[in-house]
């Protein structure tokens, strides 16, 4: 069982070699156990907080573990609002656990993990969102992820779950002083401000919640290339990477396999498969590669729908197009080689003519799925799955309210709809959340976190 009295300590680096690695102490001991460790390379110099320091970590002995740097941070202006130190000394595993095991002698406690930010939670300092999207900064992928990560750090999701609950909570002083006082406050009114006001709220909650959205934003785009053999696929996965990334022969069935590489567009990662030529075939290997286009297809965000331009449409073309979605852009290969195929000849979709080649028409390619990225991402949503499903079950709870009001139930029925969904919102930013929603959620942090 973790105790605020315990001075912790860890890493908080990342294991590998490195030019620096950082230990990190947090809590009442903090200054004491720097003091054992550390000898500021002037002698007598104190360790004035928030001023880093250069000299040398020493074990029991007095002997020089790493030279090092290293500052003081006093209460409550630190990540924790407890005393912290940090000993930044050479990067590698060697001298940073050589400087750990140091920290620990002298009585510090190996920090559980995430448990820096747990406290920063637990003190005040952050709310449950804002420590969850510590994390996600951590592992952002990519420039939208980062811009989302920080901005949710910065109070974004918490700024607007904190308006609605003071938006609720308004609404059930205005249903409470209609039920206390019915001689005086007429509840049609009230009823009919309650169900507008709740509408407004429910549609802006609807809005943030977009879990395919949120999945593009924080773990990327799934873009497939597919086609029959031969209409230039790997080709035009070298042209959008500008490398040569995939095989390319004239010899029909040459990708077997889905082969995958990432990239980013507008700050957006996008993972984008080859796949292999859909066809019918004996082959069983073959057959084998056509099944996972197949797979790697209907899992897709955006399929790039390949066709030979420079030739009039098979009997497999035509059977993909009746299969294709509005996930799907049609991409006219190959028109370097004299154009067959026109974008006339696809009424209602969405068309871009180009040759891999000569790179004719890729710009309005990246262009067509720049756009298609971003209708399917508002930067604003939810973008923690536990947010997205306490919306989902505080929006549901709204339009029971709305639906209550509307069948004529009275105020004392309507307003534990209301009661609930404040409850969940307060979830998310942990003014409601159990100690075991907590537990969970910093679980999953990194030690030194």
């Amino acid at each position: 069982m973790t105790s605020p009295a315990d001075t912790i300590a860890a890493i908080a680096t990342a294991p590998g070699e490195g030019g620096v690695a950082i230990v990190r102490i947090s809590g009442p001991q903090a200054r004491r156990i720097l003091s054992g460790a550390f000898r500021p390379a002037r002698q007598g110099a104190e360790m004035t907080s928030h001023r880093l320091r250069c000299g040398t970590v020493v074990d029991a002995e007095g002997e020089a573990i790493d030279e090092a740097m290293a500052v003081f941070m006093r209460a409550p202006n630190t990540y924790t609002r407890e005393d912290v130190a940090e000993i930044q000394c050479h990067g590698g595993e060697a001298c940073s656990r050589a400087v750990l095991r140091r920290v620990l002698q002298l009585g510090a406690r190996l920090a559980e993990p995430g448990e820096f930010t747990r406290r920063a939670f637990l003190s005040g300092r952050i709310d449950l969102s804002r420590a969850e999207a510590v994390m996600q900064l951590v592992g952002a992928q990519g420039e939208a992820a980062r811009r989302a990560a920080l901005r949710q750090m910065r109070g974004g999701v918490s700024f607007f779950v904190m308006d609605v609950v003071r938006r609720i909570e308004g609404l059930l002083a205005q249903i409470q002083a209609a039920v206390d006082f019915p001689d005086e406050i007429d509840e049609a009114p009230v009823a009919a401000q309650v169900r507008a006001e709740v509408g407004d709220i429910a549609a802006e909650v609807a809005r943030r919640i977009d879990p395919v959205g949120a999945r593009i934003l924080v773990n990327g785009a799934s873009v497939v290339l597919a086609g029959r053999p031969n209409v230039g696929k790997s080709s035009l996965m070298n042209a959008i990477l500008n490398c040569e990334r995939a095989i390319v022969t004239d010899i029909p069935g040459t990708t077997r396999d889905v082969l995958s590489e990432r990239f980013e567009l507008d700050g957006r990662v996008v993972r984008l498969s080859d796949t292999a030529g859909i066809r019918q075939s004996e082959d069983a290997i073959e057959q084998i590669g056509v099944e996972r286009a197949r797979g790697e297809m209907e899992g897709a965000d955006v399929v790039l729908l390949v066709f030979d331009a420079s030739q009039a449409l098979t009997d497999a073309d035509r059977e993909m197009l009746a299969q294709a979605d509005e996930r799907c852009i049609l991409c006219l290969n190959k028109s370097d080689l004299g154009v067959v195929l026109h974008e006339s000849d696809f009424p209602g979709r969405e068309v871009v003519r180009l040759s891999a080649v000569t790179r004719e028409g890729m710009d309005a390619l990246l262009e067509a799925l720049r756009l298609r990225l971003h209708a399917r991402v508002e930067e604003d949503s939810f973008t923690a799955e536990r947010h997205i499903r306490i919306a989902r079950e505080a929006l549901e709870l709204l339009e029971n309210c709305m639906r209550a009001i509307d069948q004529g139930f009275g105020p004392d029925v309507t307003s534990l709809d209301l009661y609930r969904a404040c409850e969940l919102f307060n979830q998310i930013t942990g003014r409601d959340a159990s100690e075991e929603v907590i537990s969970s959620i910093f679980a999953n942090f990194c030690v030194g976190k």
